[in-house]
């Protein structure tokens, strides 16, 4: 099945929209999407590193989070979690922004809530640096500790009462500069570069041209180009094979086929184009990636 960068979030209770997800290299709880996986969605998210040091991906920038550091995502933006330490541990919470509202066309929506989640604002990083800092990250463990504790009577209203108390002492502290509440470009670009990743997405196992990648957003060849080096780092050619990759170990670690039928079923035209690709990226070849993932554990 193949994953879209889009994740519609699947709440344990729609009347009820907020979860926790725990990640670490091996897993995510609950199933989710997790470590290395570049996706967007329509929440907001604060990741939290709770264990070890991570990297973490904002719309080709990145941030470097130490155990107990956080980072707040707006809502719609690329990322992706591209290093964590082998022992590492790190939480996502995700909620609506309505959440946050209280009710449909509030003040609290239209003064405090809507002014940042629909500006440019993109993310913000939060160290022990200051008492506001400190506040907040005392906030995350909070709610941390809820949903890792048994559920009690009230838990869900105690939740709500932290994020709200939690985003207005970000909003206390972060002003709105002059860009990201009347400049449209950012926001645009955003898009055309979901466009653009969507298409590879959806088409990687085939014939992939960089005029049709181009073509998906409506924009030139050059300014494709520009907007993948700019944004995810890399040419939109290399970001084709790389995730070619790593759509092919998905398909080394749950069948059987040979590694020729794994290179075709993922677009290359060559095996040993596939398999010197691979090498490039996990440093062994896609039989020993294989076996080695494969190996009961002692």
């Amino acid at each position: 099945m193949k994953k879209e960068l889009h994740e519609a979030i699947q709440y344990p209770d729609r009347s009820f929209p907020f979860i926790m997800y725990t990640h670490t290299l091996q897993e995510t709880v609950p199933k989710g999407r997790g470590f290395n996986d570049l996706h967007w969605h329509e929440e907001l998210q604060i990741t939290l590193a709770t264990k070890g040091r991570m990297n973490i991906q904002v719309n080709g920038i990145d941030h470097v989070l130490e155990t107990g550091e956080a980072i707040i995502l707006n809502k719609g933006v690329l990322h992706i979690v591209t290093q964590l330490s082998p022992d590492g541990q790190y939480v996502s919470i995700n909620f609506p922004e309505k959440l946050l509202a209280f009710y449909s066309e509030s003040v609290m929506e239209q003064h405090y809530v809507l002014p940042y989640t629909n500006s440019n604002f993109v993310a913000y990083v939060v160290k022990d640096v200051s008492p506001w800092h400190k506040g907040i990250l005392g906030l995350l463990w909070e709610v941390k500790n809820i949903f890792d504790a048994p559920k009690t009577w009230g838990w869900e209203y105690e939740v709500s009462v932290l994020a709200v108390k939690l985003w207005l002492l970000f909003i206390r502290n972060v002003s709105l500069s002059t860009e990201e509440t009347s400049s449209p470009y950012n926001k645009l670009q955003q898009e055309r570069l979901q466009l653009m990743l969507s298409y590879i997405h959806q088409h990687y196992s085939q014939p992939v041209s960089l005029k049709a990648i181009a073509d998906a957003a409506h924009v030139s060849v050059s300014e494709c180009t520009r907007s993948f080096k700019k944004t995810i780092r890399m040419t939109p050619y290399d970001y084709l094979i790389t995730y070619r990759i790593k759509k092919s170990c998905d398909f080394l670690l749950s069948s059987d086929r040979t590694i020729t039928e794994i290179a075709e079923l993922v677009g290359f035209n060559h095996v040993n184009h596939f398999i010197q690709s691979f090498k490039k990226q996990h440093h062994q070849t896609p039989r020993a990636y294989r076996k080695i993932r494969n190996e009961p554990a002692t």
